[in-house]
């Protein structure tokens, strides 16, 4: 699958969204066919579709359309990568930093592939766990590197909004291979160059 930026709407999926949300206003209690709302039923529907946009696209094909082969064995960290995504149990936002770093074995991607990479996994109903994983392991099967790393950093509107409603909580999980999983040397000075706690 050939990676393609679009902000295409099936129109299929817009119309079941659409009768769904449509419906839900309704059940809470609301009018959907006052002037507010007459169109949050389509907004929703093409909304949600953005935001799982994720589903659609390929980590292995984003990555290897800038594929180089470089003689460099250097670690290359991109950090501050900013991440949206949805949590899967209520369907709320967590959104966060994902920090990537992974030495290469022959082969190095454009810095750009590895951001979008974090939202290829982003943009879909998730959990962080899941998606911390999904990082490391969509490097590791692209490119073959001597070590991953990724550490992502989220707040969780699922405990903000709700439940526990603990306003300042901070989730953070992290993956590592190779060099970064069995040197404790490469590993903490990745953690340090981020400024993580977790070294």
């Amino acid at each position: 699958m050939a990676y393609k930026k679009t902000e295409h709407y099936d129109e299929d999926v817009t119309a079941a969204l659409m009768k769904n949300y449509h419906e839900a206003l309704q059940a809470l209690g609301e009018n959907p066919d006052r002037e507010g709302l007459v169109k949050t039923p389509e907004r929703m529907a093409k909304a949600m579709q953005f935001l799982t946009q994720g589903y659609q696209l390929d980590a292995k094909a984003i990555i290897q359309s800038a594929r180089f082969k470089e003689d460099v064995s250097e670690m290359i960290i991109v950090k501050d990568i900013e991440l949206y995504s949805m949590c899967e149990h209520h369907m709320l936002p967590f959104f966060g930093k994902a920090h990537i770093a992974y030495i290469p074995n022959g082969w190095i991607t454009g810095l750009s592939k590895v951001a979008r990479v974090v939202d290829v996994f982003s943009r879909r109903l998730q959990v962080q766990e899941r998606l911390t994983t999904q990082i490391l392991e969509a490097i590791k099967d692209s490119l073959n590197p001597l070590g991953v790393a990724v550490v992502i950093e989220a707040k969780h509107l699922c405990m903000m909004m709700r439940g526990v409603q603990k306003q300042n909580s901070v989730t953070t999980t992290s993956a590592f291979d190779g060099e970064f999983l069995h040197n404790h040397t490469t590993r903490n000075e990745f953690l340090k160059l981020i400024g993580s706690k977790l070294g």
